[in-house]
């Protein structure tokens, strides 16, 4: 369970510390094994992969806020690979968790799963996207589109200029689109129909950034009004492809 007070809910007689001191172990005994092998050559590797957890997502009450600062607190930690948001599924009538035929909350464990990646690999910190004005995500928007909106202040990003991190923070632009951005642009300025070649999902990433033939200013929109803008062209393509796949970005 995401925190203790929901383990106490549903566990009284169990508590956090079970968990952690097994992490801490295995942290201390990575951390040990890649110190020896420093010194001497054959040391066998420790828990190659490294080592995970995973919280269930729904059985108790918790925000979004309290979900991921405890992954973010176990990332930190016990320098974990992974950890994973599962969906509660209803198989018991106990009155203290969500009723029999309650669907999973498949959109939020998406949505949670979106967070971690911006943790991990878009160099967000948690606060940024979760904290006490905003303590649950968005579930109409993506987690990283849903925080650009709410900070306009920091675009429109000038692709041909900006820096890697501040690139990777533009919705619609992935990490490999970043990539090819820095790379690219060392033999001259971008253009919207080059950033399309490279991977940039322009409809999207257009509201927050400039290029070298951009039609308009970012400042025209508000950003309640480019969330509309964006929902609707979703659902259009929802429409036509009549797909329900979830993705992260």
């Amino acid at each position: 369970m995401p925190t203790e007070a929901g383990l106490k809910l549903l566990a009284p007689e169990k508590n956090h510390e079970e968990v952690i001191k097994p992490l801490a172990f295995v942290q201390e005994q990575i951390s040990q094994f890649t110190a020896d092998k420093k010194l001497i050559k054959h040391v066998p590797t420790f828990v190659p992969a490294g080592q995970s957890t995973q919280m269930v997502i729904g059985a108790t009450p918790e925000s979004d806020k309290d979900i991921m600062y405890t992954a973010n607190t176990f990332y930190k930690n016990f320098s974990l690979k992974r950890v994973y948001y599962s969906g509660y599924v209803p198989i018991s009538n106990d009155t203290r968790m969500p009723v029999l035929g309650t669907q999973p909350p498949l959109l939020r464990e998406n949505r949670l799963y979106q967070t971690d990646w911006l943790m991990r690999f878009y160099g967000f910190k948690v606060q940024e996207i979760l904290n006490d004005a905003n303590p649950n995500l968005d579930i109409d928007i993506d987690p990283k589109l849903s925080w650009a909106i709410r900070n306009m202040q920091h675009f429109p990003v000038d692709i041909n200029t900006a820096d890697y991190k501040m690139i990777l923070r533009i919705p619609g632009i992935g990490v490999m689109s970043a990539q090819k951005i820095v790379q690219t642009r060392k033999f001259g300025k971008l253009r919207i129909d080059q950033l399309k070649k490279i991977g940039v999902a322009y409809n999207r990433a257009k509201h927050f950034m400039v290029c070298l033939d951009s039609p308009y200013q970012l400042k025209d929109y508000q950003g309640t009004q480019i969330k509309a803008f964006i929902l609707a062209e979703s659902q259009s393509k929802y429409l036509k492809t009549d797909s329900n796949q979830m993705i992260l970005f």
